[in-house]
């Protein structure tokens, strides 16, 4: 025969696992009436706890007397479930610990849907203001092979051609979300200026200064083109005699300075935003460029338009210093 303090944690054993037996079935209902009216789910958890309560209750006294008082039966069936409202409000606890809980899983959830949505959002917003390149280049650009072609000029035609496929492969195939190596950048900008250089021909100076070291600076991709595209409608095409285009890059403490400069006729700057007559291309480049930096680099960037001196407009452009790894020092 079993003696008091061993019939005693068998009966409180079992308690236990018959209390968790019966919240496997509450836990599916619990999950049903998630989604239904609040006063209609309160009603039903209340009714609900209320029977389990009593069911366990009537478990726990036929194992307390069956076990511990030897299969002591009482007279009044009320005894039965004399234990019911300490049950209940265990039974409750329970259930409120369920929707705090479901409520948190819930609520991570949301938040991770809005986030994804987000990302997925300013992705798609990324690649819209990287891809709005300026469509009268590629026109001009085909009009200049087709005469080039008229005249018989083949070699330069081809080489017009190539250089167009291979700064259109690189625009489209670059992910805006992902950086690049500043030398690749610097690698699509000559092929813009080498293409718009057979356009202009001696009208077009072109100067590329960087500092040792930033070659190897991450930039977003295609960041310096709606620059670049600026320079050259404002300060190069406008002009009789053309203009020149300085492009510069160097490291200040923590940080990457880009540079576009022309020695254009110059424009109308008004709180570092530039004012055209025409409120065209400028305008969008420009408006582009800023928010895809504000959506890389959130307030940790600048983007500066000053006079060039003697003359032309000047941007400068503050990203955070990102070297490229190489493979040592990924090893």
């Amino acid at each position: 025969m079993l003696d008091t303090r061993d019939a005693f944690l068998i009966v409180i054993s079992l308690d236990a696992y018959v209390g968790w037996l019966l919240t496997i079935p509450l836990r599916y209902l619990y999950r049903k009436v998630w989604f239904w009216e609040p006063w209609k789910m309160i009603f039903v958890v209340l009714m609900v706890a209320l029977l389990i309560a009593m069911l366990w209750t009537v478990v726990r006294n036929f194992n307390y007397w069956e076990i511990y008082r030897h299969g002591y039966r009482p007279a009044d069936w009320l005894l039965y479930i004399r234990d019911t409202p300490a049950a209940f409000y265990v039974m409750l606890s329970w259930s409120g610990l369920y929707f705090g809980i479901k409520y948190y899983q819930t609520l991570q959830l949301e938040k991770q849907k809005l986030l994804t949505a987000m990302n997925k959002a300013h992705e798609a917003q990324l690649k819209m203001l990287r891809y709005q390149l300026n469509p009268h280049f590629l026109f001009n650009t085909l009009n200049a092979i087709s005469t080039l072609v008229l005249i018989n000029d083949n070699d330069t035609a081809n080489k017009m051609v190539s250089r167009l496929s291979d700064f259109l492969r690189y625009s489209l195939y670059k992910d805006p979300i992902n950086k690049v190596m500043l030398e690749q950048e610097i690698y699509a900008a000559r092929l813009y200026l080498e293409i718009e250089k057979v356009r202009f021909s001696e009208r077009l100076g072109i100067v590329i200064e960087l500092e040792p070291g930033t070659e190897k600076a991450l930039v977003p991709s295609l960041i310096l083109q709606p620059l670049i595209e600026n320079a050259i409608k404002y300060a190069v095409a406008s002009q009789v005699n053309g203009g020149e285009i300085t492009i510069r890059a160097k490291t200040f403490g923590h940080d990457l300075l880009l540079e576009v400069a022309d020695n254009g006729p110059g424009m109308s700057i008004v709180d570092g935003s530039v004012k055209v007559a025409d409120n065209s291309d400028s305008g969008v480049g420009l408006v582009n460029t800023r928010e895809r930096l504000a959506a890389l680099y959130d307030n940790d960037f600048a983007l500066v338009l000053t006079h060039n001196e003697p003359r032309g407009v000047k941007v400068n452009i503050r990203i955070p210093l990102q070297l490229e790894k190489t493979e040592s020092e990924h090893a």
